[in-house]
């Protein structure tokens, strides 16, 4: 008898499993193409162009992330997302730079969507036999386990892989320490020697720089959402300064208002930093874990030098505020002539001029015993998009849709005066436009923003 209802109760019990188990899942269903598929098949063309004008070819590889989920949001890596909009995880973005060739070899399935113990809350999705991927975003979708037959054919016949190695130098560098972070190229190399012995490499940096530096209207409307998120939460941070409070508190104002607006992501840990912590630039002061929760003092300056990503794409925007609500005497002076250099180095700007054109400028214009306290080896600022270092080539002409930072910053560690102004900048077919320009700049209206 006792046989009989245990046999019954896990009859009961499996059929209510198969009951209760969710449809599987596909790609579209939980998000959508962030760009048209025209725009993209036109990046993937501008890219093969680009490797043409460079003498170029071979077999482009562009890996996408891992996808393995440590409690925070999946991130694709940069090149993947850019040239396909795809969030496939462990996939290959695979181009033939001599023809038409372009395909994306992925998983058959999505790990992250498997479960035997747990089949309700994880339905399963397919990634390689979902046809719809490859209708909606214009690309063929392979299985990954296909792309092994197409590297051994490659290599017998010595082709060139071009990659990405995140840098100008031709070489494709392997560390020899003990104790490294290998980048994602370097990882890719090593497996494809240990594969596929064979092929010869080239890095495409400059070619996938010249593509991306110069931002489409699509991803300029997304980073003017970004900055104008990043303006809003600068000014709501601003209001809670005052002597007493400590630097992480601004922080979890400052990123919960990010939140509050829409932004999904930092585009980097925010720096904040006050009064001696404020001399010291980002890679200095975060070499030790709980460095960063100083409490402000009156006559303190905070610097706020921070970014947020919306949909994929960042802002990154500074400020000097005074912890007492009003500027010093030296500290406005300071900061007005930061903020002037600023200033000229931006109404400089239009297309047809070069990065060196802006360093020679800065060079003229800061005040000679200013000099020592506001050094840069390229110009001062960096290129912004899907990440606050994009690609870039620094010998290249401004051109309009490029987008970058106007930041020329001044730490005096002999007055103990440290002072920073940072903008996000479009070129503009006859100048530029500063896309955090609703973010006041001048020490007087700094200080009337803190008042309100």
């Amino acid at each position: 008898m006792i046989q009989k209802f245990s046999s019954i109760l896990i009859f009961i019990l499996l059929s209510f499993t198969i009951l209760a188990q969710t449809p599987e899942q596909s790609y579209f269903e939980w998000t959508d193409l962030p760009f048209s598929k025209e725009e993209l098949a036109q990046r993937r063309a501008n890219l093969v162009a680009s490797l043409q004008e460079n003498d170029q070819s071979g077999l482009v590889i562009i890996p996408s992330g891992d996808g393995i989920s440590h409690g925070e949001t999946f991130r694709q890596l940069d090149d993947f997302y850019y040239f396909t909009g795809l969030e496939l995880p462990n996939s290959v973005l695979i181009m033939d730079a001599d023809d038409e060739f372009v395909a994306i070899y992925a998983p058959e399935r999505d790990a992250r969507f498997e479960s035997e113990s747990r089949p309700n809350d994880f339905p399963g999705r397919p990634l390689a036999t979902d046809k719809q991927i490859s209708e909606i975003a214009g690309i063929d979708i392979m299985n990954i386990e296909e792309l092994r037959t197409l590297l051994k054919t490659e290599a017998r016949k010595r082709q060139t892989i071009l990659l990405n190695t995140g840098s100008v130098p031709p070489t494709i560098p392997i560390s020899q320490r003990y104790v490294s972070n290998p980048s994602v190229a370097e990882i890719l190399v090593l497996n494809l020697e240990w594969n596929h012995a064979g092929f010869n490499y080239e890095n495409m940096y400059p070619a996938i720089a010249k593509v991306r530096m110069i931002k489409s209207p699509a991803e300029i409307e997304l980073m003017q959402k970004s900055t104008s998120i990043n303006v809003e939460s600068i000014k709501a941070a601003a209001k809670a300064i005052k002597p007493g409070v400590d630097e992480r508190y601004l922080e979890g104002v400052l990123e919960g208002t990010y939140k509050k607006l829409g932004a999904q992501r930092l585009a980097f840990g925010s720096i904040i930093k006050s009064g001696p912590n404020s001399l010291w630039p980002w890679r200095i002061l975060a070499t030790h874990y709980d460095r960063r929760n100083r409490v402000m003092e009156e006559g303190d300056l905070v610097i706020f030098d921070v970014g947020c990503e919306y949909n994929q794409y960042v802002s990154d925007v500074g400020r000097t505020f005074p912890v007492s609500g009003k500027f010093s005497k030296r500290q406005k002076e300071i900061l007005e002539m930061e903020v002037s250099i600023a200033d000229q180095i931006i109404e400089y700007i239009k297309p047809g001029i070069t990065f060196q054109d802006l360093r020679n400028l800065t060079d003229r214009i800061i005040p000679q015993d200013a000099k020592k306290y506001m050094q840069a080896r390229l110009f001062y600022g960096h290129h912004l998009g899907l990440s606050t270092g994009d690609p870039n080539l620094q010998n290249a002409e401004l051109q309009p849709g490029m987008i970058f930072t106007v930041e020329p910053w001044y730490y005096n560690h002999d007055e103990q005066l440290s002072v920073f102004t940072e903008d996000v900048i479009l070129v503009t077919e006859d100048g530029c436009e500063v896309l955090s320009k609703d973010l006041p700049r001048p020490p007087k209206d700094l200080e009337k923003l803190m008042r309100e």
